[in-house]
């Protein structure tokens, strides 16, 4: 007994088993979150009142340059997941779909290459 129907069998449309895949990034992202976001709040709070040299000494010690490199990685990515998923439910048009997931993940793009040059910069100076 087959599930799918005589259309959906002749036009070979079904499942493209990229479901369960996206599923398990946006909960890996998720649960990666939790730590980094953590670990950001209470070092956030350590910095309240810095000036800005105390700031730069701050983002260039230890592991602090690679854990921002990871936070914005991470959110960056779990919110495009997101996104993608309400732009799938809930845009109608193909044309307005598409167009609307481009933006986000150009956009995303711009905002995650942006925040990892400023870490970047602010540890190697200039």
């Amino acid at each position: 007994m087959q599930m799918r129907s005589y259309l959906g069998r002749s036009r070979g449309l079904g499942s493209a088993n990229e479901g369960v895949h996206h599923w398990w990034m946006q909960r890996l992202t998720g649960v990666a979150l939790v730590p980094l976001s953590v670990w950001f709040v209470f070092a956030a709070a350590g910095l309240v009142g810095a000036d800005l040299t105390e700031f730069k000494a701050w983002v260039g010690r230890h592991g602090n340059p690679v854990m921002l490199i990871l936070l914005t990685v991470a959110m960056f990515h779990h919110t495009v997941l997101g996104m993608q998923v309400v732009i799938e439910d809930y845009v109608h048009s193909k044309t307005a779909k598409v167009v609307s997931l481009t933006v986000v993940n150009l956009l995303a793009w711009l905002c995650g290459a942006s925040c990892i040059f400023a870490v970047l910069r602010l540890t190697f100076g200039g």
